[in-house]
């Protein structure tokens, strides 16, 4: 029995360590046009409207399709779908290096966009292996693959100095940005063969046999889509800002493109990283009472952030944005403890559908950024709207935790289950 337990340990541990690379490299993929964006629209001579367009575009692409993903792999089985995403990503990213026009771009970005639905595989395929009480801990650490945002932004910009604008490896490998999709489908392609041979034979289907009737049941409870609006702050807005704060940094406080992504990598990592934490913490205190402060205190940085420029140096921006990565890090780990913890047969369904309101997030937020600055001709309208969605979600826990525990006993110290 003891070995057998070991055995079923080491498989699980397995499929985290596999999940979590594959996963950081396919989120490396959906978002890489927030730098690469910056020389196609050099290149390409696109406007201000195609160029929003194009950066929004991967992500609508990698929301719409969570919630089938999802229920795919509780069905199906995660090793089978994250092969699958890995093989089909590599396709349109590379040939996303030959672009020549907009219509070629947008359409390969629409289809590489794919791997964000990777998300809700990975989810579902590491509930199926960890026990109820480790799977805070579990998600967290597979979540922290987020932190493949940050990938291009470190190493893009000094690759596209190091390789000649002429190309190497005698044309394989082309000039400039166009060197960063070749490498990352050679990537996706040996990712997917170590899945393919590496993760266990035997994958864990919980959905299997069920029907969509049944699976589905869950999405009519109104708690469900709260959750979802919950990812929209710590999830939607991590990958709005990821892709939005290279070019606020550039046009607003006038540094370079190498100096805009590393700043930008700065609020990726603990907004990535800390995700582990906050499963932890969730673990340990329960995935409402850990939202709940994260949500405060991303309230309150939120307002800081919505100072003009002359009022927020470079500097204090730069902390701000920091802190704020640390309340998205841990609270994406928290609002995702909920998921396993209420629907422990359908993660699969309903962290797909949460994942997909998360995402959809970070396709409209961009475009509300955009918008907005048009319309109040100011920078600082991006955190406007991220303040009015913040406050929006807390005042709804707030209102639920004094539904359920009294008006009198608002202390957040009941265990999230009992929501």
């Amino acid at each position: 029995m003891s070995n057998q337990l070991a055995f079923h340990r080491s498989d699980a541990r397995r499929v985290l360590l596999l999940s979590t690379t594959a996963f950081t490299l396919l989120f490396a993929v959906w978002l890489m046009l927030g730098v690469l964006a910056v020389p196609i629209k050099k290149e390409l001579g696109l406007n201000a409207v195609q160029f929003t367009w194009l950066t929004a575009i991967a992500v609508l692409s990698g929301s719409l399709f969570r919630l089938p993903f999802g229920v795919m792999a509780d069905r199906w089985g995660g090793k089978r779908l994250m092969v699958g995403l890995l093989l089909w990503t590599a396709v349109p990213c590379f040939l996303m290096s030959r672009v020549h026009g907009f219509g070629e771009a947008i359409t390969l970005a629409l289809l590489f966009g794919i791997a964000g639905n990777s998300f809700s595989v990975g989810i579902a395929w590491n509930a199926a292996w960890f026990p109820r009480e480790q799977q805070g801990a579990a998600l967290g650490t597979f979540g922290a693959g987020n932190v493949g945002a940050s990938v291009t932004k470190l190493v893009g910009p000094q690759l596209m100095l190091l390789v000649p604008a002429t190309g190497a490896l005698g044309g394989l490998l082309p000039g400039g940005w166009r060197a960063i999709p070749v490498l990352y489908s050679v990537l996706l392609v040996l990712m997917a063969i170590a899945v393919a041979m590496f993760a266990p034979k035997q994958d864990r289907v919980p959905g299997q046999g069920r029907s969509l009737r049944a699976m589905a049941k869950p999405l009519e409870q109104v708690r469900v889509w709260r959750f979802g609006l919950y990812y929209i702050v710590v999830f939607g807005a991590y990958v709005a800002l990821s892709m939005w704060l290279p070019a606020y940094y550039t046009r607003v406080y006038d540094v370079s493109l190498a100096t805009a992504a590393l700043l930008t990598a700065a609020f990726i990592f603990p907004a990535s990283l800390l995700r582990p934490l906050g499963g932890f913490l969730s673990d340990k205190f329960g995935g409402r009472v850990v939202t709940y402060f994260v949500f405060v205190g991303m309230t309150l940085v939120s307002l800081v952030l919505c100072l003009p420029a002359s009022l927020l140096p470079l500097p204090a921006f730069f902390v701000a944005t920091c802190l704020l990565g640390v309340g998205m890090g841990i609270g994406k780990a928290s609002v995702y403890k909920y998921v396993p913890e209420y629907y422990p047969n359908a993660v699969g369904l309903v962290g797909g559908l949460v994942g997909t309101l998360g995402a959809l997030g970070g396709f409209l937020l961009p475009l509300g950024f955009g918008y907005g600055e048009e319309l109040m001709r100011r920078p600082e309208v991006c955190f406007y709207l991220l303040t009015g969605v913040t406050v929006l979600s807390l005042t709804w826990l707030h209102t639920t935790v004094r539904r359920l525990t009294g008006a009198e006993q608002t202390t957040l110290h009941m265990p999230a289950a009992a929501e």
